[in-house]
């Protein structure tokens, strides 16, 4: 759900071409959002004030609260002067869970690890995906990606925020979030798909930014089976994904893609498929 809260008009002066002009643009706006849970505070971000009930229930999945969204007994969204919060009450094994583990995040667009108290929690293991008969032709994939911009609303108007999609190859493009952080963007689909009952096992989560870590680790607690990415991934995003069994594409371009794991689910015409012994 967009909202007008997500942008405001901003004045600029202007200098290209070596000319000075006076003129106005659009830009994204960015709220402190504190995620809660049976009245703690376990997660400051910084992020888009949109889609802030998918935003709770995707982060609550790909960070390991709940395992699934009927776990969380009620949610309600709280407004005022300092920001949002995401108020969340779990159900009563999942409430005793999280006060063993509580934890508080307080962090910047973009860090998606804040507040990680070990090496063991930075570098988790990933989900399993599975699904090893499915496929995707290599082109439907490159239309997908090409199909995303048109959709990104709040980034044909401000263009300064990310998208995550989820492409089915019978459906096409039928979520898309969006976001001033490419992790909220990622667990606000999540929370989307999951609300909506849906399952990420049968298409392509895509994203407009770059491939870290974490994105490959959240995309595995959905089991997404296929990332499709504009950017360029980490090495250990690349191992990540290899482990989780996860098909990751990325640097996509108008002209193609890279594929650095699991490439069985991406069917290349005759003449790009590795040959035997390359």
């Amino acid at each position: 759900m967009m909202m007008e809260s997500t942008y405001t008009r901003h004045r600029e002066i202007a200098w290209r071409g070596g000319h000075t002009s006076s003129t106005s643009r659009l830009i994204a706006e960015e709220s402190a959002i504190a995620l809660t849970y049976n009245g703690s505070t376990h997660a400051v971000m910084m992020g888009t004030p949109a889609d802030l009930e998918d935003f709770g229930v995707g982060f609550s999945l790909t960070e390991g609260i709940i395992a699934r969204a009927s776990e969380i007994a009620s949610i309600e969204l709280i407004s005022n002067e300092l920001g949002m919060e995401v108020r969340m009450w779990l159900n009563g094994d999942r409430a005793a869970t999280l006060a063993a583990r509580r934890r508080a995040i307080s962090g910047p667009v973009g860090c998606g690890l804040c507040g990680i108290e070990s090496l063991e929690q930075a570098c988790r293991a990933p989900s399993r995906v599975e699904g090893p008969g499915l496929a995707f032709h290599a082109r439907d994939l490159l239309h997908a990606m090409q199909a995303l911009s048109p959709l990104q609303t709040l980034n044909q108007h401000t263009r300064s925020v990310h998208a995550a999609a989820f492409w089915h190859p019978r459906a096409g493009i039928t979520l898309v979030r969006e976001d001033v952080g490419r992790h909220n963007a990622l667990d606000k689909l999540a929370g989307a798909i999951v609300s909506e009952g849906r399952s990420a096992s049968d298409g392509a989560v895509l994203l407009t930014s770059r491939v870290s870590v974490e994105m490959v680790q959240k995309a595995a607690m959905i089991g997404a089976p296929v990332i499709v990415a504009v950017s360029a991934p980490t090495a250990l995003a690349i191992r990540t994904a290899d482990e989780a069994g996860i098909t990751l594409l990325a640097i996509a371009r108008d002209d193609g893609y890279g594929v650095f794991t699991h490439p069985r689910r991406v069917l290349l015409p005759e003449e790009a498929a590795p040959r035997v012994g390359c």
